[in-house]
């Protein structure tokens, strides 16, 4: 029986393939045809987009805005710890503009209090609670200032930005900007947008470079643990006996900590379509003082973006020669070199210095415990009144000086000689 058996399974065999072989065929002729000739259908994208790369439509990068059109809006992320509640208003209000959007951050180490006297101070303010563009995080991260944390905090801020805040349009902005509350303002809004609105909006800026120098030994190769990863109480990172060779997959870029980095970057970062984020993070999980790297390295390893980067941090910072690990607080004697610096922002300063209100004076026009005017304040100044707690046209700029001083210092960054020669080297 086994012959038989064999003999009939064999005819069924045969059975089934002239009509394989036919489908097969046909199959064939079908797939050179689809990739020969052109579609009859009307095609949704053309052969440079890059929609058809991604798996979700909301991965896709969203194409920078032109320069020319509507002014551009910036999302700033500006941080905080115990003690810093007042300093962060006064920051937000010099740097308050109905356009624009803002994250406060008050670490796991402010009270809750804090956060929420905060929360509540702002809404009571007019202009702030119409324009609904502030936002104070509620639920704080702890953030270690030499460890992985305080980068966790700030693509934690980026990614909020980019889901946006439902009523308030909180998605749309082109510019991420990192601040601190011991950061301050050397123009004004109406000059800071004013200046951007001129530029490409791809533009990364970010002061880096790949000469490590004594980093590779002391940060680079030894293993850090930050507990602030796992821990409800703050801590300074603790060290493993074991070293690492520098890695071979990517190179390593350091610079300052402080940047105004361009959505599309930011996006990447977030959305992570490339896997290149994620390995980089996870590299710098265990580096100290990571903030200083994290984003330079991923910006000058990716094809996209390192022609993208200006090099520079947009701050007016005193260091010491050789720097040490923080900077010198400003005083009233640093102000004319912050003013020469051209520079749009500086730091570090102590809480309610003298120095900061004569920038309020002097430089932003802002009074006590108001936003820095501009052209969208509509209220009226008689008797001493703050014309911004009446919100006008948000499209209306009127630049100042520091918008020529600014306007002065992109001029020189994106010269033949200054931009792309300093692009991640």
């Amino acid at each position: 029986m086994k012959p038989l058996a064999h003999s009939l399974h064999a005819a069924v065999d045969r059975r089934w393939l002239l009509p394989l072989a036919i489908g097969s065929a046909l199959s064939l002729l079908l797939l050179v045809a689809l990739t020969t000739f052109p579609s009859p259908f009307p095609s949704t994208s053309t052969p440079s987009s890059s929609s058809s790369l991604f798996v979700e439509h909301k991965l896709a990068p969203t194409p920078p805005s032109p320069a020319a059109g509507s002014p551009p809006r910036i999302a700033f992320l500006i941080s905080g710890s115990a003690g810093d509640a007042s300093a962060l208003r006064r920051v937000l209000l010099a740097l308050y503009h109905p356009r624009n959007r803002y994250i406060l951050h008050l670490d796991a180490e402010a009270p809750d209090s804090d956060r929420t006297s905060l929360a509540a101070d702002l809404a009571s303010h007019p202009a702030i609670a119409a324009a609904a563009n502030v936002r104070v995080v509620d639920r704080a991260n702890l953030v270690t200032y030499r460890g992985p944390t305080m980068v966790a905090n700030t693509l934690h801020a980026a990614a909020a930005f980019l889901w946006g805040h439902a009523g308030d349009g909180g998605s749309q902005w082109d510019w991420f900007i990192n601040l601190s509350a011991s950061d301050y303002p050397l123009v004004t809004q109406d000059d800071l947008i004013h200046v951007f609105s001129k530029l490409p909006r791809d533009l990364n800026f970010i002061d880096h470079t790949s000469d490590i120098g004594w980093k590779e030994f002391q940060r680079a190769k030894p293993v850090i643990i930050d507990p602030g990863l796992y821990m409800k109480k703050k801590a300074d990172v603790f060290w493993i006996p074991q070293r690492r060779s520098v890695p071979t997959a990517f190179k390593l870029f350091t610079g300052s900590a402080w940047m105004a980095l361009s959505r599309p970057f930011v996006e990447y970062c977030i959305w992570g379509w490339d896997n290149l984020p994620r390995t980089v993070l996870m590299y710098y999980s265990n580096f100290i003082s990571s903030p200083e790297g994290y984003f330079h390295t991923v910006v000058c390893n990716a094809d996209e973006f390192k022609n993208t980067t200006v090099n520079h941090d947009l701050h007016y910072i005193s260091w010491d020669n050789p720097p040490k690990q923080h900077p010198h607080y400003l005083t009233v004697e640093d102000l004319d070199r912050m003013v020469a610096s051209d520079a749009p922002f500086a730091r570090k300063f102590h809480e309610d210095d003298l120095v900061l209100d004569k920038i309020d004076e002097e430089i932003l026009g802002r009074g006590v415990d108001m936003p820095t005017p501009g052209g969208w304040c509509a209220g009226t100044r008689e008797n001493g009144s703050d014309p911004c707690t009446m919100i006008g046209n948000t499209s209306l700029l009127q630049p100042g000086r520091g918008a020529v001083r600014l306007q002065r210092l992109i001029t020189l960054l994106l010269s033949e000689e200054k931009f792309h020669p300093r692009q991640c080297k």
